[in-house]
């Protein structure tokens, strides 16, 4: 009998964990997977709480891991989802500029999305409004290959076709680690799990799970709550508009984004979580806000960037301040169209000089993979990121196989 329980133990049931395991499975037949999920289900948090927009890649620097794995994964997961049959359409998507000072970000946009082999068209006003007849810009980029579809329902095919055990309800409270006898990993349930390798995809969580490990992750995930509103009128909207981004952060901005349902999402507003849970400001989970708040990242992120954070958690407290946002964009909408929506919380890795992590970041060690770092656009990317963690992980097999 096996000394092993399996060969690879997964941490975390979100797409990138249960990508990974199905990369498993497809590239090494046979080889035994367990996941561990603390939910009662898969994509319960980031995977299952956000747009459901499939990125093309552009805002991302060409040769990162984001650029190639989300130009990769975007028509992986189109064809993902047409050949299993999940709702998804390819919409298409205008960045906007609505000021004169935006037209160079948006210029340089353009010519980054061509360097990442991305089909991008440049808009003149007339050209804006044949794509959104309501939508008021200065100039705008049309990304031909950006699309929506349902990621719950693609984390959870994932799940069966990985052929993996995956033990919902179960958490990794201790990690253990000998030469000689692989992984040990006991459990909510009181259980032990024995496996040759460990791969850490717990999101929101990764860092802490990777201290349990008994490794130095050198970041810690601070988390950004992402607030929606659904638009009442969604009629005034096409297809997906989102604005210029600022370059200094990885988030986007308050956008428009048609679902597959036929209703508009707007938003996120990204403003600080006091839980890695905390989908509301009600939600304080005072250990979890401790650990954030002792990092000394967070501190200097905060010095850095308190005027952009201020502005967010404005608009978040007042309906009228997110409205004005989004009429920049919008101008008829009005605040009665904007109806509350859930949240979502992003896990971002940040580091101890306040750098907020800008790529996808993985990191190994003995027997253990960690993905530290795999917020948006992760759930486009996840094929890829999937095939590159199970790639990782078949390599520790190789070298401890006994």
């Amino acid at each position: 009998m096996s000394a092993y329980d399996c060969d690879v133990l997964v941490i975390g049931g979100g797409i990138v964990g249960l990508s990974t395991a199905y990369a498993l499975t497809q590239a090494s037949p046979g080889t035994r997977v367990t996941v561990l999920e603390k939910e009662d289900g898969p994509a319960r948090h980031q995977t299952g709480r956000n747009s459901g927009v499939i990125h093309s890649g552009i805002y991302y620097r060409p040769g990162s891991l984001k650029a190639r794995y989300a130009v990769r994964g975007a028509a992986e997961m189109v064809r993902f989802c047409a050949e299993q049959g999940i709702a998804h359409e390819v919409t298409g998507k205008l960045i906007v500029a609505t000021e004169r000072a935006e037209l160079p970000r948006l210029h340089a946009l353009a010519q980054r999305g061509r360097a990442n082999d991305i089909p991008v068209r440049e808009l003149g006003p007339a050209q804006i409004a044949e794509y959104e007849p309501e939508v008021r810009g200065l100039a705008a980029i049309h990304v031909g290959t950006t699309g929506v579809c349902d990621y719950g329902a693609v984390a959870a095919r994932l799940a069966e076709l990985s052929g993996a055990r995956i033990l919902y309800g179960t958490q990794a409270i201790r990690i253990s680690r000998r030469p000689d006898a692989g992984v040990a990993v006991r459990t909510s349930t009181g259980a032990v799990l024995r496996a040759r390798a460990l791969v850490n995809c717990a999101g929101l969580h990764c860092d802490s799970v990777a201290r349990l490990a008994g490794d130095d992750p050198g970041v810690r995930i601070v988390p950004f709550r992402g607030e929606y509103y659904e638009l009442a009128r969604p009629g005034l909207v096409k297809g997906l508009v989102y604005p210029v981004p600022d370059p200094a952060f990885p988030f986007l901005g308050v956008h428009l984004t048609r679902g597959i349902d036929g209703g508009v999402h707007v938003g996120p507003n990204a403003v600080p979580a006091t839980a890695r849970e905390g989908y509301d400001w009600r939600t304080i989970r005072p250990a979890e806000l401790a650990t954030t708040l002792t990092w000394p990242g967070s501190w200097r992120m905060a010095a850095r960037h308190w005027r952009y954070g201020a502005g967010e958690i404005h608009r978040s407290l007042s309906r009228r301040a997110f409205t004005e946002a989004v009429r920049r964009l919008l101008p008829a909408v009005t605040e009665s169209d904007l109806h509350p929506a859930p949240a979502g919380v992003r896990a971002q890795a940040v580091l101890r000089d306040g750098t907020l992590v800008d790529d996808f970041l993985i990191r190994e060690a003995p027997r253990t993979i960690h993905v530290l770092n795999a917020p948006s656009p992760a759930a486009t990317a996840s094929l890829p990121i999937g095939r590159e963690v199970a790639r990782r992980a078949l390599g520790v097999l190789g070298a401890t196989r006994v």
